[in-house]
């Protein structure tokens, strides 16, 4: 195990390029404060150093908050904000990688081995509106520069609905949005005229695996 010396690169931190694509970015987009204890005891337990994307954020950071709470990027915590550090989030939801990231309406972004011959590990999204793993083929520092720098409004395309932005804003980070009917069936593809009300992320993550485990998705 590397030492916390051996993994902060002051020279060499990737936290400038953070820093840019978020001052460059067409969301708002909160940096969250974290206590330096826990950031440097996050960033051990990770072994990822600072020079990567990854690792300058979980010691920088207590996380991203973008476009009013509609992605949120785990760091290495904020209690006020109620954004569990990278690693409780992990102990919570168990996922077959590392949780990085969750966004408003319980999709879920891993970071694990991809499916290219290369091996390379790259994010997969579990998908609401499908119940399914889907490997998006990029690394976590390509896939967050992506996020940050537009790719938002493609990627939810047909999930935003009239007034969004003042449900998810009083969304707590610690919740998500339940739809009823679901993303997932016919019904729920219209999500203008769906109900939606905040419920705690575990429930809602929950909810939906052992949906797509029934479905056999």
């Amino acid at each position: 195990m590397r030492s916390l010396a051996e993994l902060i690169s002051d020279d060499r931190s990737a936290w400038a390029e953070i820093e840019a694509s978020v001052t460059g970015s067409p969301y708002a987009i909160e940096i969250l404060p974290t206590d330096p204890d826990r950031a440097a005891s996050c960033l051990h337990r990770l072994q990822v150093g600072t020079a990567s994307w990854l690792g300058a954020l979980v010691y920088g950071t207590g996380g991203l908050v973008v476009d009013g709470g509609w992605l949120r990027v785990f760091g290495s915590g904020n209690p006020r904000r109620r954004l569990a550090d990278i690693h409780a989030v992990n102990e919570v939801f168990e996922p077959a990688g590392l949780l990085v990231a969750q966004d408003v309406m319980g999709g879920e972004f891993v970071w694990r081995q991809g499916e290219a011959e290369d091996g390379r590990p790259t994010i997969h999204y579990f998908a609401p509106d499908t119940l399914r793993w889907e490997d998006l083929t990029l690394g976590y520092t390509d896939w967050l520069y992506a996020m940050l720098g537009g790719a938002l409004d493609q990627f939810y395309l047909s999930w935003r609905w009239t007034g969004w932005r003042d449900e998810v804003a009083a969304c707590p980070l610690d919740n998500g949005i339940h739809t009823w009917p679901p993303l997932f069936s016919k019904e729920g593809k219209d999500i203008e005229s769906c109900s939606r009300h905040a419920v705690p992320m575990r429930e809602l993550v929950s909810v939906k695996h052992d949906t797509a485990d029934q479905l056999g998705t």
